[in-house]
Formats: C-alpha cells, sequence, structure tokens
C-alpha cells in the first residue's frame, strides 16, 4: 500500500526540530510522496533544501500563496517565482488562488498574481495547485476564461455540491484533507455520492490536523487518518483508498 500527500509545508520552520523522526513516521504509514507547495521568495529555499535532502518522497511545487500578494510588492515576487518556476524542476505551479479570509482589500492584485500564473500553468503545461479559501465562487468564475485544458487541484476544497460538480466538470480534483474528519465539516456530505476518482488526499502540514490530533501540528504521516475516514464514509477499504488517490495524483502531477 502506497498513500501520497499532495499538499504539505513539512519545509516550515515548525519541523526543524525533528524533520528525520517526521520523515520516519511518514515511511512507517506508507507515505510515498510528499508534495511541498510554495509559498513566497522566503520559502524558496527551505522547500529545496528539503526536496534535496529526500528526493525520492519529496516533490516540489512553485508559486505565489494569495496570502503573500502585498499591493506594494506582489509584482516584484511574481517575477522572482516566475523565474525559479521557468528555471527549476517543479511537479505544479502553487500554492495559488484567492483568498477572501484574511484580506478582502487586496482581492484585485490576488486577481491578477492568480491569472498570471494560471498562465505559467498553460505555457509550462503544468497542472495548478488552487487555494480557495472563501472565494470559491470568484475562483471558478475566473477560470471560466480558460480552456479545459488546464488542470489541478482545488486544495482543501470547501465549496458547496454545486461548485464541487463544477470543478470535476473541469476535469480538477477535490483535495481532502484533515477538514473532512472534523465533527462539524459539512464536506462529508458533499463528498459521499462522489467517484473516487475525483479526489487526491492531503495534509496542509503544519496545519487542519485530522481527528484525533485536530488542534495540535500537522504532519504527513497523518495522511493515513484521513484515508482511513474516507475509506469509512465511502464503505470500501483503506487500500482502495489509497490505491485510487494514489493513481489520481500520479495521473495529475505526470508522475
Amino acid at each position: 500500500m502506497e498513500l501520497t500527500d499532495t499538499h504539505s509545508h513539512l519545509y516550515a520552520n515548525e519541523f526543524t526540530e525533528d524533520m528525520d523522526a517526521v520523515i520516519e513516521r511518514c515511511i512507517e504509514n506508507k507515505v510515498k510522496r510528499i508534495f511541498l507547495p510554495n509559498i513566497d521568495e522566503d520559502t524558496i529555499k527551505p522547500l529545496n533544501d528539503l526536496y534535496n535532502l529526500k528526493p525520492s518522497i519529496f516533490f516540489p511545487i512553485m508559486g505565489l500563496h494569495p496570502c503573500s500578494v502585498k499591493k506594494e510588492e506582489f509584482e516584484v515576487q511574481l517575477s522572482l517565482i516566475k523565474e525559479e518556476l521557468y528555471n527549476g524542476n517543479y511537479y505544479a505551479v502553487g500554492e495559488t488562488g484567492i483568498d477572501l479570509h484574511w484580506d478582502k482589500s487586496s482581492f484585485p492584485e490576488q486577481k491578477i498574481a492568480f491569472e498570471r500564473q494560471i498562465e505559467w500553468a498553460l505555457d509550462l503545461n503544468l497542472p495548478i495547485v488552487i487555494h480557495a479559501r472563501e472565494s470559491t465562487s470568484e475562483i471558478l468564475e475566473i477560470l471560466e476564461k480558460y480552456s479545459h485544458d488546464l488542470k489541478g487541484v482545488f486544495h482543501c476544497f470547501s465549496g458547496n455540491e454545486k461548485q464541487a460538480n463544477e470543478v470535476i466538470g473541469r476535469g480538477m480534483l477535490l483535495g481532502l484533507g484533515g477538514v473532512l474528519t472534523f465533527k462539524n465539516s459539512t464536506l462529508k456530505d458533499i463528498i459521499k455520492d462522489i467517484d473516487m476518482r475525483h479526489f487526491v488526499l492531503e495534509t496542509d502540514s503544519p496545519y487542519l490536523a485530522p481527528v484525533p490530533y485536530r488542534g495540535k501540528r500537522n504532519e504527513s504521516s497523518y495522511i493515513l487518518n484521513i484515508a482511513e475516514y474516507l475509506a469509512d464514509l465511502k464503505g470500501i477499504s483503506l487500500e482502495e483508498v489509497a490505491k485510487q488517490t494514489t493513481e489520481n495524483s500520479k495521473i495529475l502531477f505526470k508522475i
């Protein structure tokens, strides 16, 4: 059995003290691949340092996070990210998107940054990793302007059933993480009748740890808990969940 964490920030400062133990727990829990989306210019080096530490497990992704899109400097950041993306060996563009939870005033700049990164993904024939916090409808509206050739994943999907079907209709995947296991989450009702071909698993470490670790530091080995929950929800075996979601990730990221 092999599991894949399609979204993890294990290069974050939260892991500097025990990275070897974190990796060992991933191996013990059959986590064979961990994708590392970038945040901004400050995370490029730690991300690549971690990738170089164990390139058989880690798969780097390059982009500019919407929460790092600042009005006065986002064009400079985009230029630096683009240079790194075009001169490196990355498996996707991201994470990018729109975040209207923290700062609605930067929406115009976030939109420009998002559309620019969509264009890079299409130019390089790469998938895109989409951050859509309180912005699923805005993102789907933006995507209407682009070809269905654009593939990607809605990281930590939090939309409604109609939006889930719109995402699937575009040939994109739904990223399922720790939120699925939360008692008050409506996500389980939204995805219960959606085919397994449309999902990938993710942790978003160090954030959004699944039950029974909710509120603690998340790590990629906990992808096993998310997979077990999804298996129970769907009434299928853990092995089937692992096989299908891993296969979905391989197709998406061209592994």
